[in-house]
């Protein structure tokens, strides 16, 4: 059995993953507090549900924690019995803290990004080595996984692939900004961002520096703008933004 508790956004995507994967568990239960959602989350992906406000038995079963971290005594007071894997996906709660709460055999920590929503998740994972192939073979249904050798590149992975989006955001707005300055309507400029991001995800698996050396010609229109963006300090602010968001998670 696998049982996740909570139901909120990531949880969610989760479910719509196994459900277009059509993973053959054996019986998936979503564990909450309100009826009204839960009623809605089994009648929206077939699942079982349970209230958190009952004893939940969780022994020898699979378990996702999805819960916000400040949740987790309060939803640990309400499991019984040792799970068999326990994976938490509780922003920057290491593996200790939640060892201390909720019994298991392994732990794994695994950090999806907001890309889950649509199958295009990079989620970050690490733990019990012999929880290692369950938890890849399942977040592998909400996208991309890598396994780390540690909580710490967990939490350097969450500033990259959990903050990153919302770098992006802003490099995507800087850019539709700067259209419109030069003269584009803004919905122009939000289909050409649009269209940059759909076909820079094409090459992406490509090193950074060739792909700017096949843009960049002489005397041209991208050196120009490159050097510009040098100029401000973007590279240094770019990976400012990484060190302080991995800094928070140490807090």
């Amino acid at each position: 059995m696998l049982t996740i508790i909570g139901y909120g956004a990531m949880a969610e995507a989760i479910l719509k993953g196994l459900q277009k994967a059509k993973t053959k568990m054996i019986l998936v239960r979503v564990v909450g507090r309100d009826k009204e959602k839960l009623r809605r989350i089994q009648t929206l992906y077939s699942v079982h549900t349970a209230l958190l406000q009952e004893n939940i038995w969780i022994k020898d079963e699979n378990v996702i924690l999805a819960v916000k971290p400040n949740a987790l005594e309060e939803v640990a007071s309400h499991l019984r019995g040792t799970a068999k894997i326990l994976i938490s996906i509780l922003a920057g709660t290491p593996i200790a803290k939640i060892r201390r709460a909720i019994r298991a055999n392994s732990y794994v920590r695994a950090m999806p990004n907001i890309a889950a929503a649509k199958q295009a998740s990079i989620t970050s994972l690490t733990g019990d080595l012999e929880a290692k192939e369950f938890a890849m073979e399942l977040f592998q249904v909400i996208g991309r996984t890598i396994w780390l050798n540690s909580e710490k590149e967990l939490d350097i992975a969450t500033a990259i692939a959990g903050s990153g989006p919302a770098f992006l955001a802003q490099v995507a707005e800087a850019l539709m900004d700067g259209g419109v300055a030069c003269g584009l309507k803004r919905e122009v400029a939000r289909e050409l961002v649009d269209g940059l991001f759909f076909s820079y995800s094409s090459i992406a698996h490509t090193h950074p520096t060739f792909i700017k050396d096949k843009v960049m010609s002489p005397a041209g229109t991208t050196a120009a703008g490159y050097k510009a963006l040098e100029d401000k300090g973007v590279r240094a602010a770019f990976m400012e933004a990484v060190i302080k968001a991995f800094e928070r998670t140490q807090r």
